[in-house]
């Protein structure tokens, strides 16, 4: 614990911000962050915008995998999942604040099914029964041409409200981040209750919280069924800002992407995720606009730069697993230890 921080009872301990110094920033944080559309250039605005899509996905996942110890290679389809379902309903007339929680139960419910063969299995097994999903719901993407497309892909109609239609990174920048602040809040506050805790307990020891009174069954299906719950609500805000979708969107290697934001951002933790998706995110893009500034001088950079991008990432996972298992949140804690500490030495 810091200097000069006292609590007087568990609930102050307890709170998600528990030191005026916390409160503070968090509301120049978040003052910036919904200011954001008033000072950003389109192309910030936007990148802002797929941030905070990966944001809510990587969340997901990080619960399952991360706090629960289940692998699930199937996170990238349950955002079609999500995607199609607001496509679907959408064209029917059914508004936004109604299609994105219908997106997140059909996913979840979906995600429980997937994760029945973890009562059985577990580990590298488990990940290739994830694996078998992904590809069945991939062709089902492909082939259910009447809701999905085909090949072809769909278009999804614009989100409105009370007539008012949602265009725009502007209009969706607020719909994307009010929905990533609310589940980062609901995710760590997820982690103080019975559940968050069984998940921690099935991922450190099954046979030992089993004894201890958890129930294996119902809590490795919820572990499931709430990640695949943010990546269907991922998805169906996915949907409202791109306005149309093809089933290669959502193919094996974007699972891999928010498996590798979960890793090098920091397994179980909710900064972690937004830290992942940030570094995942932006990576692609730095390479870009090197590839951009150095064409002048080596006119095959972008040739060379680009197909880069995915030896970077598996470096990166390379990295971070070797020499810093617990992510980018690791480094951020040293840093705000030091400065809590200083002038004195850790």
């Amino acid at each position: 614990m810091r200097t000069g921080v006292f609590y007087e009872n568990f609930r102050a301990e307890e709170q998600l911000w528990n030191t005026p110094a916390a409160r503070v920033w968090m509301l120049v944080f978040v003052c910036l962050l919904f200011t954001l559309p008033l000072w950003a250039s389109k192309y910030l605005l936007a990148m802002a915008c797929i941030v905070g899509i990966h944001v809510i996905a990587t969340l997901g996942l990080n619960l399952t995998t991360g706090n629960a110890g289940l692998i699930s290679l199937s996170h990238g389809a349950f955002l079609g999942v999500g995607c199609y379902t607001v496509a679907y309903l959408g064209k029917l007339g059914v508004p936004f604040f109604v299609t994105i929680p219908v997106a997140g139960a059909l996913a979840a419910l979906l995600g429980v099914i997937v994760g029945l063969p973890s009562l059985k299995v577990k580990g590298i097994y488990l990940a290739i029964a994830t694996l078998a999903a992904h590809f069945i719901l991939s062709f089902t993407f492909r082939e259910w041409t009447s809701v999905t497309g085909g090949v072809q892909g769909t278009t999804i109609p614009r989100a409105s409200l009370f007539g008012y239609q949602l265009q725009g990174d502007k209009d969706n920048f607020y719909l994307i981040f009010i929905l990533a602040f609310g589940m980062g809040v609901g995710a760590r506050n997820l982690g103080r209750t019975y559940i968050g805790r069984a998940f921690i307990a099935v991922r450190d020891r099954d046979i030992s919280a089993e004894i201890l009174g958890v129930n294996l069954l119902r809590t490795k299906l919820l572990a499931f069924a709430t990640g695949a719950f943010y990546a269907g609500v991922a998805g169906g805000v996915l949907g409202y800002f791109y306005g149309a979708i093809v089933p290669d969107y959502f193919a094996l290697s974007l699972s891999i992407f928010y498996l590798a934001a979960a890793i090098v951002g920091g397994l179980g933790s909710v900064l972690g995720s937004v830290l992942g998706a940030l570094f995942m995110t932006f990576v692609p893009e730095a390479l870009r606009l090197l590839a951009n500034a150095t064409a002048h001088w080596f006119p095959n950079a972008a040739g060379l730069v680009l197909p880069m991008g995915q030896v970077v990432f598996g470096l990166l996972i390379i990295v971070f697993l070797v020499f810093e298992p617990h992510g980018l949140t690791a480094n951020w804690r040293r840093v705000k230890r030091y400065f809590h500490l200083w002038p004195f030495k850790t």
